[in-house]
């Protein structure tokens, strides 16, 4: 194909406008020489078919059709011309189907799968970053059955170092240096991120991807609500063909190595424990999974109405061991984990097309707890079940396409979700008291025998606890010339239902403690004084009395426009220019709005040029704006009537159910976040005209054909966020301000919500009912200016599957840096904004800038299948991911070592600064995964037998450890410092059947 001819073709496919993020459609372009034909006709396996123009220059287009595989006609003068057949879409592209000239009549072509290696080998016609994983993939590599392995595959990603999991226990990840719960997830084109607090989202039955996008920056404007990275799905759908199977999947307990134990790594706690330095023998657990899995796809009424179904149950039962301090800790449980899946979808005419669809993904819980006999590592006597929990939910949503004229094009799509969040204490006993801290308590009282009593559990939860979401998109497309336009909406609603939680029995619960300095003060930031002032605390033994209530509804609706022109501005360079305006508006337990956002304009610039103007060689860029709204769980807090309070008390007996007597009290209840349960006045919550949480991007890449077979590129991201949130819960500097300015205030409020390391502008009431505004500068909190900063340069190098085998190796080099995570703090394993202690005061953020708990400097993967003979197919995945920075958080240095009350919680080791990163790493990961797959010929290879072995050289590398040097603000050691609390999976083997007809 002659250049300027293939340009043309390019420049046609740019402009189509089928490639959007999280579309679930494809788009079929193509040239046809000058004479041979006038129309095209696209036929799909469940009988859509679409008639459109070939224009003047040869060039014809025909968008946003339904992925599946397609027949492609040219006619001239209603004549079959040439015939291409099997021609697969995939999502967000446009596939290239172009005719040459005829010699003899009519021909009929095969059409080229598409694959890695289809024609034009290079895509051209996308200016984002992204990776797609279709079915087949899917069905060769070795991958644990998430959506979250699948996008690990993704340069980029990595599992996040928190061990921060979804509702449903999906392994969150961190894109590009963001929290990680900051993504985006999305099922046939609905929002179903988690919307308390952005943790995962509804995923598909694995067996029922039929292909995974996962972008890493860089998408159109028609989307927001991330600044990470964006999780999209496309569920299978039925065709003209019946189409049935299942899987039945089983990792065996005998076959999974041992867990390696947890040890004190700062010496023992005080009293000495007869276990030495064993904190948690997790060479006990053992667990293991099964997983069946079904599906069924036809058509209801051939060419018009068809169905696709499925159905998975994943069950994990197991036994496992926790700490030495626990009274219960030996668990024989069981999860099950049920997913279901359903799509209709109505070919109403050739102009009009009708989808439904329906998903569901849930998990319970339910175990048995015993006491455990450390020393001789056996189970002890049963104490009582656990609590029973149920999370996850159900979506439904519609779709309407309406290929109005052949340049006009409607999207409609509207849906709702409900989750739940159940949990029920199974043999509740209301009139026992819970009780923790039990080794803690005093020898002298108690000997070698800690008194405790059944009662497991500590909170109380409402029975009817979930979330609620609804997600309505418009969009229109219109082709003008070289110009793409499409213009639209993107509103949702989300709803946190009878949130929150209370402490059990009868209201309160207690928890030991032990001081080695007796004549120090607790924390002397809340006024709580030395145990040694008080009768019996000579020891350094006390008690604390903790009480707990926050129930509410809370409420948040999102609004979006957008527009957006794909340009073709000559035959090599598109251009892609759009904009997206945001609002968010955040509503208070009493349905009173206390955050209100508005034009919020997202410009999203892009370009990709095809250099030689036959694909072989794309240049591409893209610059962004991306808001991201706030989740609901810090209204809880911030904008509840949250009461969270601590007592604490000297005592001079123990009751046989552990309860505490002869109690004198060294403080009246306090609460370091002024949580006493008095809803603030909505105006007051926030700083004024709080500003979003918002990140630019820039992203400059190539990618080129290197001969025949080969493609490499490489690419450069830089990502900078320019606005976060975070609550402030130093109250006092706020009041102070205030009567300084003359005005006579007192605040209720437990914490506001800020724009961290900025100036804020702070409304409170006086006396008589008054509101001020009252600003102080980033000086007067005591801030240094926010920073979360990223850099990353990739390379790769990709053999696309020939028949016989693919491959690909990318690596990355990147740096995450700065004084804010995000909504994440995982070397606290703090997953939401008002959960950390990042920018709650000043002392917290001294000598925080470093490199940030999800910065891993190098990362190497590899994966790829060789088709040995059409029966054998042998695969891997390798990755390498460089350690994350060690943290020691301590006590502030000078005469009053924790001036916030928050305890071991500052950046100091020993009282020397110690920034983020500053004291060394911690071990890479490094993992190997194989599989082999047998299709015997004699079951027409629809029987298939797989095994995989995860982690083969069981490298069980330590992700997160104790960042708290000392265990109270008296400088009393902490032995859990260092002690690992997330460490790397170990080796295990899964066997699969499968059978596909």
């Amino acid at each position: 194909m002659s250049r300027s001819r293939l340009s043309l073709l390019i420049a046609m496919a740019l402009a189509s406008g089928g490639v959007y993020a999280q579309s679930t459609t494809g788009s079929i372009v193509g040239q046809v020489p000058t004479g041979l034909g006038d129309t095209v006709t696209v036929q799909s396996d469940n009988g859509l078919q679409r008639d459109v123009a070939v224009d003047n220059r040869g060039r014809y287009a025909a968008n946003q059709l339904p992925l599946g595989n397609y027949k492609v006609t040219l006619k001239h003068n209603g004549e079959v011309v040439q015939t291409r057949n099997n021609v697969a879409l995939r999502v967000g592209v446009s596939t290239d189907v172009s005719f040459a000239e005829a010699t003899t009549g009519a021909r009929e072509l095969e059409g080229v799968k598409v694959t890695a290696n289809a024609l034009p080998a290079i895509d051209v016609t996308s200016v984002d970053s992204r990776t797609v994983i279709t079915a087949d993939q899917l069905a060769r590599l070795p991958l644990s059955f998430s959506a979250e392995a699948v996008a690990q595959l993704a340069p980029g990603v990595v599992n996040n170092s928190g061990g921060f999991t979804s509702a449903t226990g999906g392994s969150l990840v961190s894109f590009g240096g963001s929290g990680a719960n900051e993504n985006a997830y999305y099922i046939n084109g609905f929002n179903t991120t988690d919307p308390l607090k952005s943790e995962g989202g509804i995923t598909l039955p694995y067996g029922s991807i039929d292909q995974e996008e996962v972008y890493t920056g860089g998408y159109s404007a028609q989307y927001g609500r991330s600044d990470g990275g964006v999780l999209n799905m496309v569920g299978k759908r039925g065709t003209n063909d019946w189409h049935f199977g299942g899987m039945a999947s089983w990792e065996p307990a005998s076959t999974r190595s041992s867990f390696k134990n947890w040890y004190y790594e700062n010496g023992q706690p005080n009293p000495p424990l007869p276990t030495g330095t064993l904190y948690d023998p997790r060479e006990q657990n053992d667990y293991w999974v099964t997983t069946y899995d079904a599906y069924v796809g036809g058509p209801l009424i051939k060419d018009k109405l068809f169905f696709f179904a499925s159905a998975e149950m994943a069950k994990k039962d197991g036994t496992s061991v926790g700490p030495v301090t626990g009274s219960s800790p030996y668990a024989d449980y069981s999860y099950h984990m049920p997913k279901w899946y359903a799509k209709l979808d109505w070919n109403i005419n050739d102009s009009n097309i009708l989808e439904f669809t329906g998903a569901s993904n849930k998990q319970s819980y339910g175990a048995d707890l015993y006491r455990y006999d450390f020393q001789n590592r056996a189970p002890g006597k049963f104490v009582s079940h656990a609590d029973g929990t149920k999370n996850g939910g159900d979506l439904w949503s519609g779709k309407y396409t309406g290929y109005l004229t052949d340049s006009l094009t409607l999207t409609a799509l509207y849906g709702k979700m409900r989750t739940t969040a159940f949990q029920q204490p199974v043999g509740y006993d209301p009139t026992l008291t819970y009780v923790a801290g039990i080794t803690a308590q005093n020898p002298a009282i108690v000997g070698s025998q800690p008194r405790y009593n059944n009662q497991t559990t500590s909170q109380l939860y409402d029975p009817s606890r979930g979330n609620s979401v609804s997600n309505l998109r418009v969009s229109l497309e219109y082709k003008l010339g070289d110009h793409t336009l499409t213009a639209g909406i993107d509103n949702l609603t989300a709803e946190a239902l009878n949130q929150g939680k209370v402490s059990s029995g009868p209201g309160y619960t207690w928890s030991y403690a032990h001081s080695n300095f007796p004549q120090n003060p607790i924390d002397p930031g809340l006024g709580v004084g030395a145990p040694a002032d008080f009768a019996n605390g000579q020891t350094g033994y006390f008690v604390k009395k903790l009480v707990n209530s926050q129930l509410a509804n809370v409420k948040t609706v999102e609004h979006a426009q957008y527009i957006e022109d794909n340009w073709q501005a000559t035959d090599k360079l598109l251009l892609s220019l759009g904009l997206r305006n945001d609002q968010f508006t955040n509503y208070n337990a009493d349905a009173q709005p206390y955050i209100k956002q508005t034009a919020q304009w997202a410009p999203r610039l892009g370009f990709a040029w095809d250099v030689n103007g036959d694909s072989s060689f794309k240049v591409y860029g893209n610059v962004g704006r991306y808001f991201l709204a706030s989740p609901l769980e810090p209204a809880l807090s911030a904008a509840g009537a949250s009461l969270s309070t601590t007592q604490y008390f000297t005592y001079s007996g123990i009751n046989p159910d552990g309860t505490p007597t002869g109690l004198t009290q060294m403080s009246p209840p306090v609460s370091a976040n002024n949580n006493f349960g008095i809803l603030p006045d909505p105006k007051t919550v926030t700083a004024k005209d709080l500003k979003s949480m918002y990140q630019d991007e820039y992203i400059l890449g190539f990618t080129k054909m290197l001969g025949t077979s080969w493609l490499y590129g490489a690419k450069a991201t830089r990502r900078v966020l320019r606005s976060t949130i975070d609550d402030f819960c130093d109250v006092g500097l706020i009041t102070d301000k205030a009567q300084a300015l003359g005005y006579n205030v007192s605040s209720v409020n437990s914490c506001y919500l800020i724009n961290a390391g900025r100036a804020n502008t702070f409304v409170v009431v006086d006396d008589a009912g008054q509101h001020h505004d009252v600003k102080l500068s980033r000086e007067e909190l005591g801030f240094p200016p926010a920073k979360r900063k990223y850099y990353e340069l990739e390379a790769f190098l990709e053999h696309p599957f020939d028949g016989k085998w693919y491959g690909k190796i990318d690596y990355v080099f990147s740096r995450s840096y700065g004084n804010t995570e995000g909504m994440t703090q995982s070397d606290v394993q703090s997953d939401g904004p008002n959960e950390s202690a990042d920018w709650d005061n000043a002392p917290i953020m001294v000598y925080s800038n470093g490199d940030q708990g999800n910065d891993h400097r190098h990362q190497v993967k590899f994966n790829g299948y060789y088709q040995i003979t059409p029966e054998w197919l042998v695969s891997g995945n390798f990755s390498y991911i460089s350690g994350g920075p060690k943290v020691c958080l301590g006590l502030f240095p000078g005469d009053n070592p924790d001036p916030a009350g928050y305890g071991s919680s500052y950046h100091f080791c020993n009282y020397v600064p110690v920034t983020p990163g500053s004291i060394g790493r911690l071990p890479a990961q490094k993992q190997l995964d194989v599989g082999v797959k047998y299709t015997p010929a004699f079951a027409a290879q629809r029987l298939g037998f797989h095994l995989d072995v995860f982690n083969v050289f069981n490298n069980q590398a330590v992700v997160n450890t104790t960042p708290a040097l000392y265990s109270s603000s008296d400088g009393t050691p902490n032995p859990l410092y260092g002690t690992p609390r997330v460490m790397q999976a170990p080796r295990y083997l899964r066997v699969s059947v499968t059978y596909d007809y």
